[in-house]
C-alpha cells in the first residue's frame, strides 16, 4: 500500500470523468457507482461527503443532499492508472434511491 496526499485522478482520459465505486467502510459491501469530475473530486475532499457529477442533470450532486442519506468519506483509493476510484464511506442511511442499502440488489441469473 502506498499512501499519498498528491495523487489525483486523471480527468483527461474519459472526457473529464472518472468512475468512483463506493464501498461501505465497515461491511465492505459495494454501495454504488458514480462519476466524478475535477469539481466533484475537490468538493468531496473539501467536505468529506461523496459528491458526484450527474451526467443526466449536468451538475454536481452530493449524495444525500435531499434525502439526508450522505456518504461520509473514510478512505479513498486510486487505481494504478489514476483513472478510477474506490471510496470507502460510512453510509448515513440507505444508499439507493429505492431505499435499498446498495444500488446493487438485483442479481442476473444464468450469467
Amino acid at each position: 500500500m502506498v499512501r499519498s496526499r498528491d495523487a489525483r485522478p486523471d480527468f483527461e482520459k474519459m472526457d473529464g470523468l472518472v468512475p468512483a465505486i463506493v464501498q461501505d467502510s465497515e461491511t465492505r459491501m459495494v454501495l454504488m457507482l458514480g462519476f466524478m469530475n475535477a469539481e466533484a473530486w475537490d468538493k468531496t475532499l473539501r467536505t468529506g461527503l461523496v459528491t458526484f457529477w450527474s451526467r443526466s442533470r449536468r451538475n454536481l450532486w452530493t449524495k444525500g443532499e435531499t434525502s439526508g442519506n450522505h456518504l461520509a468519506v473514510r478512505r479513498i483509493w486510486i487505481d494504478c492508472d489514476n483513472d478510477s476510484l474506490l471510496i470507502e464511506a460510512e453510509p448515513k442511511g440507505p444508499t439507493c434511491h429505492t431505499g435499498a442499502t446498495s444500488c446493487f440488489f438485483e442479481e442476473i441469473v444464468d450469467a
